[in-house]
């Protein structure tokens, strides 16, 4: 699959003083962009390399650190890393519930964990809050 190009300059060099306070630019954010974009692309293995890099406590705000937990979990799922994926679902729970119980996506991706294999009481009851068990 393809990757993005590489950046000539790190994430930090990208940000000035000033833009970090214009819109919560900083270089975890930048960073977190990063991630996102190699999901995107379908690199699995580079989207975890560039949110490791990534101190959550750097971000922001609850739901960029919800978002940096949701990307991780649906790079850990795309390679086949169920108990991560689990794990990264609960972190972004417990960073900002409100986040992920209403995204759809995040709601596809446990519905899709609950057909596909084993199934635990975390991921039955995070299921549960999310609205993804049937009936």
């Amino acid at each position: 699959m393809s990757s993005l190009p590489k950046l000539p300059l790190s994430p930090p060099a990208l940000v000035t003083p000033g833009l970090r306070d214009l819109g919560g630019f900083s270089p975890a954010t930048v960073q977190l962009h990063l991630v996102s974009a190699e999901n995107s692309v379908g690199d699995p293995a580079r989207a975890l390399a560039a949110a490791h890099a990534i101190d959550p406590a750097a971000l922001p705000t609850t739901e960029r650190r919800a978002r940096l937990y949701t990307d991780m979990a649906h790079a850990h799922n795309r390679w086949g890393r169920r108990d991560a994926c689990i794990s990264s679902l609960l972190a972004a729970e417990r960073c900002a519930p409100q986040e992920i119980h209403a995204r759809p996506a995040v709601q596809a991706l446990i519905s899709g964990l609950l057909l596909s294999g084993r199934t635990t009481s975390d991921l039955r009851g995070l299921a549960a809050r999310v609205g993804a068990l049937r009936a």
